[in-house]
């Protein structure tokens, strides 16, 4: 993902399920950061957490952060020989905040490994000051394809990339869905313009014909957008961009009477789609993510487990990208538990990491995206995001 104007997302692990005692409350977080486990005590290591915890957007960075805690908090309950201190950093999605919390992280807070940053459009920036500082990275969320081309050795994220989900929902539009003409909106950000550009082409290799526009997600008036798309009389309606944007644009769309079914990507991932869009206009739509939300455990075990122990810690249901969150803390985890404790040798039993985690196999390849490359799809109704099943398997009503 990105951040509205420079942003990005994207996901990660643990071995197994660890049990979890229901205690805790999440550290206060603040634009400078915050130490969410004050009790290590004795030896150990602090891992960063980088991203939009308080933006318009935080709403799919906070859950990644609290499953991370949440892995963090039980491994350090089995009072190991080294702990691991959990330390925040808010960029509010943003890259010139996310660039000098990554050299502050760095410099005098010593991490040895980063979660994050969270956001595509930040992690183009920062991600070359956690790159020459020799600083592990694990996004749980950041998807832009073009950040693992880069040639960088300490990049890792959670999700497969944006050219994967865009194949994979743009193939869903056009065969499951059946849709022969297709709007694209895009929020013309790191996230959006590529993720439409994947749609696009695998829409129309599934045989649709494709109008596109974009719309300033900062703006409130998307008319000129909407607009176009009434005339287009689409069968679907794609956004790509971010939930703040993607519920307006609903609202927008609706109140217009553009009907075609209205779908987008991870970016739109999140309860705050359907309070955006007023009422129950976003009922019935459509998002795609490569990340696995899973609370009445479809997906196995491992997942049921998960969300049972996160509910009970949180009070709340795992949200998007918190089972990525989790098993990016538990890649960190791992390697310290196998006697890495700085950067560099972690980096290192990264390459080789293989083992189970709740959201997929925690596995990367040598440009750092995940082995695993699954896209989903959820349903909006009434607030709440069912998971359909993946994009290949998935059956619309």
């Amino acid at each position: 993902m990105e951040r509205l104007g420079t942003l990005r997302r994207n996901k990660m692990r643990v071995t197994g399920a660890v049990a979890v005692s229901a205690v805790l409350a999440l550290s206060a977080v603040g634009c400078g950061g915050g130490d969410d486990d004050k009790g290590s005590g004795g030896d150990g290591v602090t891992i960063g957490f980088l991203g939009d915890l308080t933006g318009e957007n935080s709403g799919i960075v906070i859950p990644p952060k609290q499953g991370a805690q949440l892995a963090i908090d039980a491994y350090n309950a089995t009072n190991p020989k080294v702990k691991i201190t959990l330390k925040t950093y808010d960029s509010q999605g943003k890259g010139e905040q996310a660039v000098p919390l990554a050299k502050q992280a760095i410099t005098k807070d010593k991490v040895v490994g980063m979660i994050g940053p969270a956001f595509s459009g930040e992690s183009a920036q920062a991600d070359p000051v956690l790159e020459e500082g020799k600083i592990p990275n694990i996004s749980a969320s950041a998807t832009n394809a073009a950040l693992s081309s880069n040639g960088w050795k300490f990049f890792h994220r959670m999700v497969a990339n944006d050219n994967v989900q865009g194949a994979g929902v743009g193939t869903f539009i056009a065969t499951t869905l059946k849709a022969k003409n297709v709007f694209i909106i895009n929020d013309q950000s790191e996230y959006g313009k590529p993720l439409s550009q994947t749609v696009k082409a695998a829409a129309e290799k599934g045989g649709a014909k494709v109008t596109e526009d974009a719309i300033d997600p900062t703006a409130s008036d998307y008319s000129a957008a909407v607009n176009k798309a009434k005339a287009a009389k689409p069968d679907a309606i794609f956004f790509a961009g971010y939930y703040a944007a993607g519920g307006k644009l609903i609202k927008q769309l609706r109140e217009a009477g553009v009907k075609g079914r209205f779908l987008s990507g991870d970016g739109s991932l999140d309860k705050g789609l359907s309070a955006g869009a007023g009422g129950t206009n976003a009922d019935g739509s459509l998002i795609a993510c490569p990340c696995l939300i899973d609370p009445t455990g479809k997906a196995g075990e491992a997942s049921k487990k998960f969300a049972e122990q996160y509910k009970a810690k949180f009070n709340a249901e795992p949200a998007i990208y918190s089972a990525e969150g989790y098993d990016a803390a538990t890649a960190f985890i791992e390697a310290i538990k196998a006697g890495n404790t700085t950067a560099e040798k972690i980096n290192e039993y990264l390459k080789t990491i293989d083992v189970a985690g709740v959201s997929k196999q925690i596995k990367f390849g040598a440009n750092g995206d995940p082995a695993a490359e699954d896209v989903y799809i959820y349903e909006v109704k009434g607030g709440t995001l069912p998971l359909l099943g993946k994009a290949s398997e998935a059956k619309v009503s």
